[in-house]
């Protein structure tokens, strides 16, 4: 199986995990040689109930046998898709009613700046640097990294970037601005909170000059940050928002939300403004409603930021200069991208699941399912502390 996934499946990196996968239950994957490994990542922060959440299978089960794709998007009434959508604009700001639901965050990404060029009638878009938002030619266009657009080129243009809690650099929102794309919080350059008021003054800025703000939620959405919304914390609202990942309970999903008024514009002049396929497909959709109504029927959300603080009371160690984030959105700081590397690989060997981040090679990423238990915790903790403890040995 190792030898054809290679062959035959296109691979993002030289040397993959490469982990056989069999089962995935609650905190836990189980390889096919019967090992069980403790998830701190939950499929980049993807699995917000965990693997194979009963809500989220039934809901699933029930759907695929009523029936699965029947049309594109928004030309039939889809009972999944309208529930969720009305669910969503239950628990937002009363200016984002309106949602698209599309197939992934990058997909979303792409939508909403659509959306903002043709809402103001312009084409500049602002974002910021180290920026992740995706990897379809509109987010690879205001992803802050040069390094990893060049090979691409060209891309979108009137794309520029700007620094992140820089407010020196809000005189580049201007009369000729679109929007500002932002992460709530920045995920691959580390989980980077705003700080000031930041994004409540990037909001202002661009309603001095008539620009919009899109926020990307497709990480910190969904319970991850402790409030149902990142933009929450931060007392701000975005024009649009922009979801994904943790929406849908392990299905892939993503959407696009504003005013009715402002999502209109993609209906008409030119009627198909936005178009897709499997949009809204019914059975991911059954998966994403699920994944709502457990996160805003338990206390689920509100035992994440005790899960935070246990978190950071457990991983205290000399190798570990600061943790970074919110929430179960935490990334572990050490001195080099190497020693990073080999806690990862370390853990890795003991069973326990940690990632890396895209831009910040000195951070290790815990995001686990916002449903492991405090056991769980503690356990890939101590495993965390014990590989710490090994390496400060050698290095000392």
């Amino acid at each position: 199986m190792k030898k054809d996934f290679l062959t035959y499946q296109a691979q993002t990196t030289p040397h993959p995990l490469a982990m056989e996968v069999s089962y995935a239950r609650g905190s836990y994957i189980y390889d096919t040689s019967g090992n069980k490994h403790l998830d701190f990542v939950a499929g980049v922060s993807a699995c917000s109930l965990g693997h194979s959440h009963p809500r989220v299978v039934n809901a699933i089960k029930e759907q695929v046998e009523k029936y699965q794709h029947v049309m594109v998007y928004g030309e039939y009434i889809q009972s999944p898709a309208v529930q969720l959508s009305k669910l969503l604009a239950e628990h937002l700001p009363d200016s984002l009613e309106t949602t698209y639901l599309v197939n992934s965050g990058a997909e979303a990404i792409d939508g909403a700046m659509k959306l903002a060029r043709r809402a103001t009638g312009r084409s500049e878009i602002l974002y910021a640097h180290k920026a992740y938002h995706g990897n379809t030619f509109g987010a690879l266009s205001v992803m802050g990294y040069e390094e990893r657009k060049i090979p691409f080129g060209p891309l979108v243009p009137d794309c520029y970037p700007i620094q992140f809690n820089n407010e020196g650099d809000l005189e580049k929102i201007t009369e000729i601005t679109a929007a500002v794309i932002l992460e709530t919080i920045q995920g691959g350059a580390g989980f980077i909170i705003p700080k000031n008021d930041y994004l409540k003054k990037v909001k202002k800025r661009c309603e001095e000059v008539g620009a919009l703000l899109i926020l990307d939620e497709i990480q910190p959405g969904f319970g991850r940050t402790g409030k149902l919304f990142g933009f929450e914390h931060f007392d701000v609202v975005p024009d649009i928002l922009v979801l994904g990942k943790g929406m849908g309970g392990g299905m892939p999903i993503g959407a696009f939300t504003a005013s009715k008024e402002c999502m209109a514009l993609l209906s008409d002049t030119p009627k198909l403004g936005h178009i897709t396929t499997f949009g809204g497909n019914a059975v991911i959709a059954s998966a994403a409603l699920a994944t709502l109504q457990e996160l805003t029927e338990t206390d689920i959300i509100a035992q994440t930021l005790q899960k935070e603080k246990l978190i950071r009371q457990h991983l205290q160690h000399p190798l570990i200069s600061e943790i970074r984030g919110k929430g179960l959105m935490l990334a572990a700081i050490v001195e080099t991208s190497e020693l990073a590397t080999e806690i990862i690989m370390r853990c890795k060997d003991r069973n326990l699941i940690l990632f890396w981040l895209l831009f910040e090679p000195c951070a290790i990423r815990i995001t686990p399912p916002l449903t492991i238990s405090n056991n769980e915790i503690k356990e890939g903790c101590d495993i965390i502390t014990e590989v710490l403890d090994e390496l400060h040995k050698i290095n000392t």
